[in-house]
């Protein structure tokens, strides 16, 4: 497979504005989706009591909200989980009406009727807790696009740093636009996801940076669009191979990990395809559009190093 692209020639930066246009649509349909649906965040952000209940037949989540609202829940949220079987319910914090009393009214209301229903499992999460995760978990986020701005500065050069946050920023910001988009449920596991494409995106970024300052440096004639060409296609055959191994776990996650972990591959699926398309287009058409060129990316030399050389 890797012989396929090794010869390879693909002008991708002439096609660099066309994917600009396509990344400007995902942001402005992200952006967009992220400010009026915004998130669909877990109980683990919200607080708030988390029922599941199972019922022995199909049931309509339409049937089950009247239920709830009847008796004072008209705020209560209600998927199916897993299966048409199976409701999840999340009602907020309320202060008069303690964990216990919620999970047994929620339960009776259901029962009205269908007395087969079975309490599955009754969780709870203070409101203060949730306010507090969704706080560190948004500087977590920020400190390490922060960290990696830092760390590509001192490496490479100032304009690549742009360019790998740029990238950075545009996965997260796509990532969390599908969970708004298609009201996924979003809670800690899809957190721990996105700071994981963030790391795995960088990765392939700087071995598409790594590429390009050698051959900058090495590569006598050549403009800046033609030797980056050139070292996106010898990177080419690493960042396919490793994208679709990865892919392969993470669909055997999606299919076959349960529903637990259904949000969590479904975040990471998103993040590695859209990353694997940003290391190569997003990330180095950035740094190219500030200018970068073979000046900024030689070696610093010392004064008088030339009288040291024999």
């Amino acid at each position: 497979m890797l012989g396929i692209f090794k010869h390879n020639s693909i002008d991708f930066m002439s096609k660099r504005k066309y994917a600009m246009i396509f990344s400007a649509v995902l942001l402005l349909i992200s952006i967009g989706s992220l400010a009026v649906n915004q998130l669909n965040f877990g109980i683990d952000f919200t607080g708030g009591t988390l029922v599941e209940v199972g019922y022995p037949n199909s049931v309509e989540l339409a049937g089950v909200q009247a239920k709830l609202a009847s008796k004072g829940f008209d705020n209560a949220v209600v998927q199916h989980f897993g299966n048409s079987k199976d409701v999840l319910i999340r009602v907020a914090p309320r202060d008069d009406v303690t964990q216990n009393d919620i999970s047994k009214k929620v339960l009776d209301a259901l029962k009205e009727g269908e007395p087969e229903v079975q309490l599955r499992r009754s969780e709870y999460v203070g409101p203060q807790i949730g306010e507090e995760l969704t706080e560190q978990g948004g500087l977590a986020m920020l400190y390490a696009l922060i960290g990696i701005l830092v760390y590509v500065t001192l490496r490479f050069e100032y304009r690549f740093s742009i360019g790998s946050v740029a990238a950075l920023v545009h996965d997260v910001l796509i990532t969390l636009g599908f969970f708004s988009l298609f009201k996924i449920n979003f809670d800690l596991t899809v957190l721990a996801a996105l700071l994981a494409v963030i790391g795995y995106s960088l990765n392939d970024t700087i071995v598409v940076y790594d590429r390009i300052r050698e051959n900058f440096r090495r590569m006598r004639k050549g403009t800046a669009v033609e030797i980056m060409n050139t070292s996106i296609n010898q990177t080419l055959s690493r960042t396919i191979v490793t994208s679709l191994t990865t892919l392969l776990v993470l669909l055997a996650l999606f299919f076959l990990g349960g529903e637990v972990i259904h949000a969590f591959s479904m975040a990471l699926l998103v993040g590695v395809i859209i990353g694997t398309y940003s290391s190569i287009y997003v990330a180095s058409s950035v740094a190219l559009n500030l200018g970068v060129s073979k000046a900024d990316l030689m070696p610093v030399q010392k004064e008088g190093e030339e009288l040291d050389q024999p």
